[in-house]
């Protein structure tokens, strides 16, 4: 705020005495100092909460408004330790945060687990099979098989965190990358994944 406007605030005896060069206005101009970084803020707020304007070190902060911490890395190696990041990098991160209300809204279905999948890792071709056959051939109700593609393979843990924290609660899950191989499986219901 302007020496000024802040002026205008002070009782008429006070405005009376705020001359040029006096005690008074130097403790207003002082204020006027001190309350500049703030007001700069406030001037452009919507850029902090806009995820594709927002500086880099605040897009963890609206991931967390967004029930997305699970998925961040921390620097001190536990959640809440050192400085929080995403390991597909904060671009990957401001378009997770831009769709999680959509997601949010359609959290545990395929076609939502598939989106967020691709979207935080930036690699396509996930795939969600329902209900996929076991040794014998017969469907595994409750049970989901992820198939990712191989590039995804470098960010594995966030993969099944994802999956894990994404699916129905009541469903178990495996994840399979395009080779072939199983990466991940829970087995039971609220188990994270062996």
């Amino acid at each position: 705020m302007r020496a000024d406007r802040i002026a205008r605030f002070l009782p008429e005896t006070y405005r009376a005495a705020d001359q040029p060069a006096s005690v008074l206005r130097s403790l207003i101009e002082a204020m006027e100092t001190l309350q500049q970084p703030a007001e700069d803020i406030l001037a452009e707020v919507d850029r902090y909460l806009d995820p594709a304007r927002a500086p880099d070190a605040f897009v963890p902060l609206l991931a967390s408004w967004l029930d997305l911490t699970p998925y961040l890395d921390w620097s001190g190696g536990r959640a809440g330790l050192g400085s929080p990041r995403f390991a597909p990098g904060v671009e990957r991160l401001r378009l997770l945060v831009t769709q999680a209300p959509d997601l949010n809204a359609r959290r545990g279905a395929r076609a939502a687990l598939e989106t967020f999948l691709t979207t935080a890792t930036g690699c396509t071709g996930f795939t969600v099979e329902e209900n996929p056959p076991d040794a014998n051939g017969r469907g595994r109700p409750f049970h989901i098989r992820v198939h990712a593609p191989n590039e995804a393979a470098r960010y594995s843990d966030l993969v099944a965190r994802i999956v894990d924290g994404e699916r129905p609660v009541y469903v178990t899950y495996e994840i399979a990358y395009a080779s072939g191989a199983p990466d991940a499986a829970g087995e039971a219901a609220g188990d994270s994944h062996a």
